[in-house]
């Protein structure tokens, strides 16, 4: 199957035709996103029929292809394709192709000159310029560590059942039957070095791009960052999710479609300091985003952000779960100190 590979920011044009599944419910979406432009939904049944067009396609067999779709508000998707597969799942991390589509009635359509991608019920085919065609299967991914469970020695900061490990601005909110924590809240105890393991849930706003789409922040020592951002199917960037944020992008973009539950697992030892209390090694960091490395033993020479020159302390600090005007929720949050 040849697809002309091109450069990701110029992105290849192909034709594709996204059957959306109710015309009833993309008719009431129209009208709801007429009403509110900004659509924001903390739970899939808010979300209408372009959140069941969005998400990660999939071929069997060998070469794999992966398409992910990516909804950009009232209609309009990014389609990216992927050869070898999803990323941290067989995609080579480098040849992408990029293509924009609109729905009209039942159909979302791109329009190009290489071949076409129609998608139904939750099938992808793919056909290529020579005429061959590949058909993917709608993938819902899941992290290896969803659901880990605290081992014992473990500090549990979130369990559903309350707020206090955390400072006054814990809160806790029911959605979709789950007790979740909202984002804003610091511990009211400082650690060091520890690994880390939490959820979390980005928002789905399609209409909205970049630092608006779903932002928080994971702060350790509420010093380092690790962001937190609706960043699917995007080019790593230094302020995507899996970033040192402001300092290091992601190894590989390892983001979930909004909506979906989502893990961090982050393996930190905290900086290291002499007797006369000077830094004499820096912080590191390992860091996993739904069980994929995107931080390889990270060393972390400062803070992060507006915290690049914030002290860095032999007692550590809190962990801060940042609120950045966005419904971002998190549960299952504890932590092992290591030694």
């Amino acid at each position: 199957m040849n697809f002309r590979t091109a450069p990701s920011s110029t992105g290849l044009l192909l034709l594709a035709t996204l059957l959306v599944p109710s015309l009833a419910s993309l008719a009431s979406l129209t009208a709801a996103e007429k009403a509110d432009p900004g659509l924001i939904a903390i739970e899939v049944e808010q979300a209408g029929p372009d959140y069941v067009v969005q998400g990660e396609y999939l071929s069997e067999g060998k070469p794999a292809l992966g398409v992910q779709v990516i909804a950009t508000g009232k209609g309009t998707f990014t389609a990216v394709i992927l050869p070898g597969g999803l990323p941290g799942a067989g995609w080579d991390g480098k040849t992408r192709q990029e293509l924009n589509g609109q729905t009209s009635g039942p159909e979302t359509t791109f329009s190009g000159e290489a071949g076409k991608v129609v998608i139904s019920a939750g099938t992808l085919i793919v056909t290529g310029a020579d005429g061959k065609a590949v058909t993917l299967k709608k993938t819902n991914r899941v992290s290896p560590t969803m659901g880990a469970k605290p081992p014992a020695g473990a500090v549990v900061l979130f369990d559903g059942s309350s707020v206090d490990a955390w400072d006054g601005k814990g809160k806790i909110e029911a959605v979709g039957g789950e007790k979740l924590l909202a984002s804003g809240p610091e511990t009211k105890a400082k650690f060091t070095s520890y690994q880390l393991h939490l959820e979390f849930r980005t928002p789905f706003k399609p209409a909205v791009k970049g630092q608006d789409r779903g932002n928080s922040g994971v702060y350790v020592h509420h010093t380092y960052e690790f962001q937190v951002l609706d960043s699917f199917g995007l080019v790593p960037e230094k302020n995507y999710a899996g970033s040192l944020y402001t300092l290091v992008p992601p190894l590989v973009n390892a983001c979930f479609p909004p909506l979906t539950w989502q893990t961090y697992d982050i393996d930190f030892s905290g900086p290291q300091f002499d007797a006369e209390g000077k830094k004499a090694k820096n912080a590191r960091a390992t860091v996993k985003l739904n069980g994929i490395t995107v931080q390889d033993d990270l060393e972390i020479p400062h803070g992060t952000g507006a915290n690049k020159k914030r002290p860095e302390l032999p007692e550590g600090g809190p962990l801060w779960l940042q609120d950045h005007a966005n419904p971002v929720f998190f549960r299952n949050v504890w932590l092992m100190p290591k030694k």
